[in-house]
């Protein structure tokens, strides 16, 4: 059969994903990295309460579709009504859900030329118009996004915060203030998948019932819990109804319902994890510093640092780290790609990684 009579949108589409994985590098390769600094997955791993929980598990049974003990915990832990809180198979998926009840053909969207690409493969995925907007000094600028949203009458504005892949952040205030700012009829998409890294003040004081805003959260930084894929959403409780609308109901499966409810109660385990990473951000600075290079300050668990040059010479370092066993990344738009991304890691992967970054850079200067 060559016709697939496939819809004219898929059939328009590139059969491409957001990001290439390191595991599928390590196939090309024929090895695997000695070093994986690339997916902002936490090294240190979930509470140990939580992998017990997890392996306590009746896999025979589906996960609840409702997901109802961890969004009563999410509730009781935020001071919210569980209607305002929707579980999902992590962010990527509340985006997918949430853009496929927004976005059809011709719908406006916009977001930062450079921000978290996921989003963008969703809205290409739905038909939706996606406008780009440019950083400021290395953040998204909400004043910018906000204004070409009334420009074109988007129905959604995404913005994370902190940033990834910069890692650089606003404070509460600054994005309360810019709300007053958002059109009518537009909601803005906030992630915050790095908040529990952030600075006290960074998140701000937005009313749950307010229907302009829904949060993004999730399981998979601080909490350790990235190959479980729990993320959860925060919301005017008619959005977040809206979810059942088009939502996978089995796709939680009931492990990492467990696994995300036992992390949840370890704050204790959560406390220990972020000053580990910021640990492990003080030793990838000095790196930096001490191979001649600069570090964009940073209010997640990875470091973007300043490559000196342009993204031609930052992708030929990228390329020599690869080569030397250390998975990591890059932003993907000018001028934040003459950066190389680095995930926290363990000592002994910061030790590979202080290794290898002078001969990389050497190879990437033609020597």
């Amino acid at each position: 059969m060559t016709d697939l009579r496939l819809t004219p949108l898929a059939a328009s589409l590139p059969s491409t994903v957001p990001f290439v994985g390191p595991e599928a590098q390590e196939r090309l390769q024929g090895r695997a990295f000695a070093a994986r600094l690339g997916a902002n997955e936490s090294v240190f791993g979930p509470s140990p309460k939580a992998t017990a929980a997890m392996a306590e598990t009746d896999q025979w049974k589906y996960g609840d579709p409702e997901s109802y003990e961890l969004r009563t915990a999410l509730a009781a832990h935020y001071g919210l009504d569980m209607s305002h809180i929707m579980i999902g198979e992590g962010i990527d998926a509340l985006l997918g859900y949430l853009v496929r009840l927004f976005v059809g053909p011709g719908d406006h969207v916009v977001t930062s030329l450079g921000a978290y690409p996921t989003f963008n493969y969703h809205v290409a995925g739905y038909g939706g118009t996606l406008h780009t907007v440019p950083y400021v000094k290395d953040h998204e600028d909400p004043a910018s996004l906000f204004a070409t949203a009334a420009e074109v009458g988007a129905k959604l504005v995404y913005l994370s915060n902190p940033d990834n892949p910069m890692g650089t952040w606003h404070d509460a205030a600054t994005l309360e203030a810019a709300l007053d700012h958002l059109p009518d009829g537009c909601v803005l998409v906030l992630d915050e998948a790095y908040i529990e890294c952030a600075p006290d003040g960074t998140a701000p004081r937005i009313d749950p019932t307010d229907p302009r805003v829904i949060r993004m959260r999730t399981f998979s930084k601080v909490y350790g819990l990235a190959g479980a894929r729990v993320g959860y959403a925060i919301g005017a409780a008619p959005i977040i109804d809206a979810f059942n609308k088009v939502r996978n109901h089995f796709g939680m499966n009931r492990s990492a319902q467990a696994g995300a409810l036992a992390a949840l109660a370890d704050q204790a385990y959560l406390s220990d994890v972020a000053a580990r990473i910021e640990a492990a951000k003080a030793r990838i600075a000095t790196i930096a510093h001490e191979n001649g290079l600069q570090v964009i300050p940073s209010a997640t668990n990875f470091i973007a640092i300043d490559c000196g040059a342009d993204g031609a010479f930052a992708k030929a370092v990228l390329e020599a780290l690869i080569e030397e066993g250390i998975f990591v990344r890059m932003p993907f738009a000018a001028p934040q790609n003459r950066c190389i991304r680095i995930s926290c890691g363990t000592d002994a992967d910061l030790d590979l990684f202080a290794a290898a970054l002078p001969v990389a850079l050497k190879a990437a200067k033609g020597g």
